[in-house]
C-alpha cells in the first residue's frame, strides 16, 4: 500500500483502519491542537492538526513529522508538544499568512 493511502486511511483493509483517527486535543493560546493516530508499521508517527478561527473562518494546518513512537500515548503526547512548539514559533503565520493582514 502506498504511503499516502496509509497516511490518510485509504485502501479499506484492516491495516489502514484507524489511520488518521482523531486522538486527544488541547486548547493552547487560542488555537486547538489535535493529535492524530497514524500507524506506521508497529509504531505510530507524530501527526496532528492546528486549528483556529480567524475572522469567522476556521483555519487548519496539518503537520506530520518523521518521529515514530512505540505507544499511542507517547505519540499523542509528543504531537501535542510539537503543536505547542509550532504555535510558539509561528503563531497565526502557520496558516500561510500573517493575521491581521497589513494594509498596503
Amino acid at each position: 500500500m502506498s504511503f499516502w493511502k496509509k497516511l490518510f486511511g485509504g485502501g479499506g483493509d484492516e491495516s489502514s483502519a484507524g489511520a488518521g483517527a482523531s486522538g486527544p486535543h488541547e486548547d493552547y493560546k487560542g488555537f486547538t491542537i489535535r493529535a492524530a493516530l497514524v500507524p506506521a508499521g508497529s509504531e505510530y508517527q507524530l501527526s496532528g492538526t492546528i486549528e483556529k478561527e480567524i475572522d469567522g473562518v476556521m483555519k487548519r494546518h496539518d503537520f506530520v513529522r518523521a518521529d515514530r513512537f512505540s505507544s499511542k500515548d507517547e505519540a499523542q503526547s509528543f504531537t501535542l508538544a510539537k503543536g505547542r512548539q509550532i504555535i510558539d514559533e509561528q503563531g497565526d503565520a502557520v496558516f500561510g499568512q500573517s493575521w491581521p493582514a497589513k494594509p498596503n
